[in-house]
């Protein structure tokens, strides 16, 4: 057992030896649940407009009317505006000139100049402005309608506003939903890209780490080893527990900081843990069957790279599985991140317990079993070989 810990220490100082690995594992994936959480996670703004002209009341009651459905909006001229929208700084830029404003003073139809940008938010956004534009003239043709009857405009204004403080507005009650709401209901802003990038990283910072397997064959330090008091068995062991350990660490690393950042809520801790402690196990024996395949450290990186972003992206760590068609989403099951992502997704959103994700957790642990027995055999094979 001592062999075989130290050759899993022999392991983690190589891996930690490079200074790249450090962003890669421990800052890259925090810098990514931050950005995928601004841009889609529940809580973000509903978005951006850009409004240009002069004070009036056109532009007052525009403000007043998007900001009370969440939105933010700035004042720049409608050059700025523009280079804003351009650079995805906004979503929607509304030009209110001279001639709107007269308009609306008069009753009339008012015409206004909006471009929308091309962020996914854009569209929405644009509705909303023009919501609140046909507010603004539902209201000034509800005081245009007293006015005709021959009530003064200030009385009109007055009566108006208290028929809206007097007169309840109407209630939506929704009593049932569709099956992909009710999926992410009360999931946090940050809550799904967490868990997603957990698995994502965790798998890829194993399979990448593959190279060092083989430059230690290349280089003669496993050969070494053997010719030392250490069995071909406690290589196996000490390389898997190695790998392991780094997997578990960053797993449980990327859990405590975005708890602490951005308080996402990783329901049961203690399964979670096991969660990972499954998932990081899959991830080591791929990554020595991989070491162990391959004979060139540049080959083994470019493939864990590319096999660990096509498994992540098929798995759901890039897109929610829920949102899978229904064929992709039964092949993305041969794929040990799926069965993760069930895991945490039962554990995060419905608060469940070690039976409810008892069938991944197996599942799982089939996969380590299956994978670290193809690893250590061939790697018993490939050192036969060498020697």
């Amino acid at each position: 057992m001592r062999n075989a810990l130290t050759v899993a220490g022999v392991e983690l100082r190589l891996f930690v030896r490079d200074r790249s690995n450090i962003f890669f594992v421990f800052i890259f994936p925090l810098l990514l649940v931050l950005m995928i959480g601004a841009q889609f996670g529940e809580g973000v703004s509903a978005g951006r407009v850009a409004v240009s002209g002069g004070e009036s009341a056109l532009t007052s009651g525009l403000v007043t009317g998007l900001e009370s459905e969440d939105v933010k909006v700035s004042d720049p001229e409608w050059d700025a505006a523009l280079e804003q929208l351009a650079r995805g700084r906004v979503d929607v830029a509304l030009r209110v000139d001279d001639a709107a404003q007269a308009a609306y003073a008069s009753g009339e139809a008012v015409r206004l100049t909006m471009v929308r940008g091309s962020s996914p938010n854009a569209q929405v956004v644009e509705q909303q402005v023009r919501t609140a534009v046909a507010a603004l003239q539902a209201a000034n043709g509800q005081v245009a309608a007293l006015e005709a009857y021959g009530v003064p405009a200030d009385r009109a204004g007055a009566a108006l506003a208290q028929a809206r403080q007097e007169v309840s507005a109407p209630v939506l009650e929704v009593t049932d939903i569709d099956e992909l709401s009710e999926e992410f209901e009360g999931l946090g802003q940050f809550d799904l890209g967490a868990s997603g990038q957990l698995l994502l990283f965790v798998f890829l910072a194993n399979l990448s780490g593959s190279a060092t397997l083989i430059k230690a064959r290349r280089l003669g330090v496993v050969a070494r080893m053997l010719a030392g008091p250490v069995s071909t068995t406690q290589v196996i062991a000490g390389q898997t527990l190695g790998r392991w350990a780094l997997g578990f660490f960053q797993g449980g690393y990327l859990m405590l900081a975005t708890s602490v950042l951005f308080g996402v809520s990783w329901g049961s801790l203690w399964l979670s843990l096991v969660v990972v402690a499954l998932f990081a196990l899959v991830a080591s024996g791929a990554a020595i069957l991989l070491g162990t395949l391959l004979e060139n450290e540049g080959a083994a990186a470019a493939l864990g790279i590319g096999l660990g972003l096509v498994l992540a992206a098929l798995g759901g760590s890039m897109l929610p599985l829920e949102l899978f068609p229904d064929t992709i989403r039964s092949v993305s099951h041969v794929t040990p991140h799926a069965w993760a992502y069930e895991a945490f997704a039962e554990i995060q959103r419905r608060g469940g317990g070690l039976l409810d994700v008892l069938p991944q957790l197996g599942v799982l642990a089939g996969m380590a079993l299956l994978l670290l027995g193809l690893g250590a055999w061939s790697l018993r094979r490939s050192l036969a070989r060498a020697m």
